[in-house]
C-alpha cells in the first residue's frame, strides 16, 4: 500500500552533508508543511540538532526518493523505515 503525504505527517529528510565529507548525509525528522500536485514533492520543516530548516515548495521543495538499501540523495525525503 502506497502512502500519500499530507500536511502534518512526519517523514525523514536526508541532509546534504558537506563537500569535504566532514559531515555525511543523515536522516533527520521532518514535518510536511505543504504537498505538491504530484505528491512526490513536499515542503518540509526539518528538525536538526542545531535548529530548524525550512524547504518550501516555492524554493523547489523536496522530492520523494525511496531506496531499498543505503542513504538516499541529500535534499530528498522518504517515509520512516518500519522496524
Amino acid at each position: 500500500m502506497q502512502q500519500t503525504p499530507s500536511v502534518g505527517r512526519v517523514v525523514h529528510y536526508v541532509s546534504h552533508g558537506t563537500p569535504d565529507g566532514e559531515y555525511t548525509p543523515q536522516c533527520r525528522a521532518a514535518i510536511v508543511t505543504e504537498v505538491g500536485e504530484d505528491d512526490r514533492f513536499v515542503g518540509l520543516a526539518v528538525l536538526n540538532p542545531t535548529g530548524l530548516f525550512f524547504r518550501p515548495l516555492s524554493d523547489g521543495g523536496c522530492q520523494l526518493i525511496e531506496q531499498k538499501f543505503g542513504v538516499a540523495n541529500g535534499g530528498s525525503w522518504h517515509w520512516p523505515e518500519r522496524v
